[in-house]
């Protein structure tokens, strides 16, 4: 009798929501689908932007996992994610001021991921594949909890950047550090335009090795036109890269080892290496006049990602409010 009874008031809800019109709530699937704007409200599951959407939150707390489909937007200010953010291909996360106490994944082909003065765990970029876009990793005074792992696209670190595990990057297209600390070891391989590191202090190892496009060290190198060397705790070691290798005012608490580069590493007098310069390396020259693709190092990929953000913003504004 209750069996009947209860499959009977069943049987009469799912009529009457049927008949009323009623449409499923926006969590109903422990899933929230952001399309639009959102406030300082509490989703109390995972969050899902769709394809090709944009989604701009201000405040607003996400206790689960978030998802960012192909082609869509994550714009969040002020807010935190508790779980982990997935970025797709031609994906866009872009968080300021905000927390991601989870992981960053962006996969083959992601747009881009823009830290501002936002904290997040590990991050991984993975490798492009036959995509053909090319993938940006920006941290203005951020802090990152874990590793970075990038093979892909471009890497930028800068304005009080904190990295408490290591910075390994592998096929970028250039990986920059600048103003930042990494807590662990520091690995660029094989960039197609190099890498800097300028007022910058690495904890652990730090090895360059394969780079197309030169490696600066320091301030007056080609690559840019940065004020201040930087500090490094342990060895140092920069192998078979073309382009140019530099180093100047800096402090290596270990060993230094320039070989097979092409032209030789120039290696300032100014530099103190406690455990000496291991292979072949000139005395540095002026580097005056070198520095005329400098202002544009960053200069393109940060152009798209204020696009990104302003389109974004702008998409999601004209959606209205999301339901969250």
């Amino acid at each position: 009798m209750k069996r009947t009874v209860t499959m009977a008031l069943v049987t009469s809800a799912t009529v009457a929501a049927a008949v009323l019109g009623a449409a499923p709530s926006a969590s109903a699937a422990l899933t929230t689908y952001c399309i639009g704007t959102g406030g300082a409200v509490t989703v109390p599951n995972d969050l899902y932007v769709p394809p090709g959407e944009s989604c701009a939150l201000t405040g607003t707390i996400i206790t689960g996992n978030v998802a960012v489909a192909a082609g869509a937007n994550l714009v969040v200010d002020g807010g935190r994610v508790d779980g982990q953010v997935d970025v797709a291909s031609d994906g866009y996360l872009d968080a300021r001021n905000s927390t991601v106490r989870g992981d960053v994944v962006v996969a083959a082909g992601g747009y881009g991921v823009y830290l501002k003065e936002s904290d997040s765990g590990a991050i991984t970029v993975k490798p492009k594949g036959s995509s053909t876009i090319d993938t940006f990793l920006f941290a203005d005074g951020a802090t990152v909890t874990g590793a970075i792992n990038a093979n892909a696209g471009v890497v930028s670190l800068d304005k009080g950047t904190t990295v408490t595990g290591s910075l390994n990057t592998t096929g970028t297209y250039y990986t920059d550090l600048r103003d930042s600390f990494v807590d662990g070891s520091l690995s660029v391989l094989n960039s197609a335009t190099g890498s800097v590191v300028c007022g910058s202090a690495v904890a652990g190892r730090a090895t360059f090795a394969g780079n197309v496009g030169g490696v600066q060290v320091g301030p007056n190198g080609p690559l840019d036109s940065c004020a201040s060397g930087g500090y490094f705790g342990t060895n140092v070691s920069i192998t078979n890269t073309t382009g140019g290798v530099t180093l100047d005012d800096n402090i290596i608490n270990g060993s230094l080892t320039v070989q097979r580069n092409t032209p030789a590493a120039q290696v300032a007098a100014n530099n103190r290496i406690r455990g000496g310069v291991v292979g072949d390396s000139a005395a540095a020259a002026a580097a005056a006049g070198k520095r005329q693709a400098a202002a544009d190092r960053d200069g393109a990929a940060q152009e798209r990602a204020t696009q990104r953000h302003e389109v974004a913003v702008d998409e999601a504004e004209a959606a209205g409010q999301a339901r969250l």
